[in-house]
């Protein structure tokens, strides 16, 4: 039987597995900025994608209302914009002013004819109508101190200086007052225009970090860390841009995107192990930094790119011709890029403590949850499940939960347990949610949850994605084709039992009123 006909749980009974629920059992408050996403002006992700003036449902600024409403359920918090490898040779001012005399100009990161029709003021004014945090990126690539500088003045200064009173000009007389800065974008990529060295860089970041904080030392700055974890810089550069820059930065920035490399669906299912030993990597060579230099900062992980991305079917932007607004890297996702999505999701909750911001790249048509049709359609990939449904009900405490049950081998990893899970507590509404996935392709867990910490159980809701056929997906012509299902389980005695299928996703929600005593 081929992977792409395997159905759950074909060897039989489902095999036994646990966890262990106890509100004493404190990771820390969720940070609600792990549900982030990312709009870069790359391929149709702004252009058809969030914008699109001649569409029917166009709003009064040129915005699609369809792809608006669908933001809206997906339930991101903060958007990174302009990039990505976009921003490392933008100029931001050619994106203000009347639309009619912007500059065309061509982008060399992704060689694309750029019309600069969406700049700075119509993002920010799209996040403001949506109710979106921004997270904006300065260009340390081509560009430096003072052209980070100059935006920043132009996005939060008050009136009577000349960028403010420019952006007043151009419409918004108030502040945006844009709280989160990105230094650059993936510094030490050789893709990257103006690419440099950690010491160029580090020095670079340093400076312009000083120049931001003294316009206003209350913004959050997140400096580059490498562009991946397999850059022979990892490590050495995360070390040497902090020891330059610990003391004017809040956060450093993760990248990463997971695939079946070589059709290994065994360690892609297990995709979030390497989440974790990435996450822990960074955060031990911060404090490792803070050790050495006697301060007791914290610097917190901003993985600000994650996703499923099939990079071994992309050609590359050294291949690509120089062309107008066109599909690029439009990723079809299927049940099986669900799960892993949604582990992933765990995998940052059960680092809230050192995630404060994660932004899932991107966030229209380009490897991203929502997909549209110039001038038709948008609908939902497998993905936006449980993206939507992760941050919709994820609020409160996160609690590390005991897990035990069967390991998978995979060949990335080595034997990683089949169940992963996290649990978030929310005492004010009096919900527990537990968010679980099945690694394993081939057997069925057979759960049991032991609640007897709390009191007062009531299963509000069981959904679960799994599907017979892992490749299925969502289509103009089948958009409901995945979506999330009612799981089975039940409670007694304080314990919730249910099988999830192999290779399958898991929320469920328990009404809990009061914590039992003793």
């Amino acid at each position: 039987m081929t992977d792409h006909q395997q159905p759950g749980g074909v060897t039989g009974a489902p095999v036994p597995a646990r966890i262990k629920i106890d509100p004493d059992f404190r990771v820390g408050p969720l940070n609600r900025r792990i549900f982030g996403s990312f709009v870069e002006h790359l391929g149709r992700c702004v252009y058809t994608g969030i914008y699109e003036p001649d569409h029917p449902t166009a709003d009064e600024y040129g915005f699609r209302a369809d792809v608006a409403d669908l933001v809206r359920e997906l339930g991101p918090t903060i958007i990174r914009y302009p990039g990505g490898n976009f921003v490392s040779n933008y100029q931001w001012e050619d994106g203000v002013g009347p639309r009619s005399e912007r500059p065309v100009r061509l982008d060399l990161a992704w060689k694309t004819i750029e019309t600069n029709q969406v700049g700075t003021d119509e993002f920010l004014q799209w996040c403001q109508r949506l109710d979106l945090e921004p997270m904006m990126a300065v260009n340390l690539g081509t560009r430096g101190i003072t052209e980070a500088s100059e935006l920043l003045q132009y996005c939060n200064a008050e009136g009577g200086i000349e960028l403010a009173d420019r952006r007043a000009k151009n419409g918004h007389a108030d502040p945006y007052d844009v709280r989160v800065w990105c230094l650059g974008n993936e510094m030490d990529g050789p893709w990257q225009m103006g690419f440099k060295t950690p010491e160029e860089y580090a020095r670079l970041a340093e400076e312009t970090a000083r120049a931001m904080k003294r316009f206003d030392e209350k913004l959050e700055l997140v400096a580059c860390g490498s562009s991946n974890r397999s850059m022979p810089t990892f490590g050495s550069w995360e070390r040497i841009v902090l020891d330059r820059c610990i003391d004017l930065v809040d956060h450093i920035s993760a990248h990463a995107y997971y695939e079946p490399i070589d059709g290994d669906h065994d360690s892609f299912l297990a995709s979030a192990e390497d989440m974790d030993r990435f996450i822990s990597s960074v955060v031990a060579t911060a404090d490792h930094v803070a050790a050495a230099r006697k301060s007791d900062k914290k610097i917190m992980v901003s993985f600000d790119e994650w996703n499923v991305w099939f990079q071994k079917r992309w050609e590359g932007e050294q291949k690509l011709e120089i062309r107008e607004t066109s599909a690029l890297i439009e990723d079809v996702y299927d049940v099986e890029d669900a799960v892993v999505i949604g582990s992933l999701l765990i995998e940052l909750m059960r680092h809230t403590d050192r995630v404060a911001i994660a932004c899932q790249a991107q966030l229209v048509n380009v490897i991203a949850p929502i997909l549209t049709a110039p001038g038709g359609a948008a609908w939902r990939q497998t993905i936006f499940h449980p993206f939507a449904l992760t941050a919709k009900y994820a609020h409160g405490v996160v609690l590390n939960p005991a897990v035990s049950g069967p390991g998978i081998d995979t060949d990335r990893y080595g034997e990683v347990g089949a169940l992963q899970a996290t649990t978030v507590w929310n005492a004010d509404a009096g919900e527990l949610v537990i968010f679980a996935v099945n690694r394993d392709r081939v057997r069925d867990l057979d759960l049991t949850v032991d609640l007897g910490a709390f009191a007062d159980l009531r299963i509000v809701e069981h959904l679960h994605i799994a599907d017979d056929d892992r490749r299925a997906h969502n289509s103009p012509e089948q958009p409901n084709r995945v979506v999330p299902k009612p799981g089975t389980s039940t409670l007694s005695d304080g314990r919730l039992t249910g099988v999830l299928p192999a290779a399958s996703w898991h929320c469920i929600r328990i009404a809990t009123s009061t914590r039992s005593e003793g």
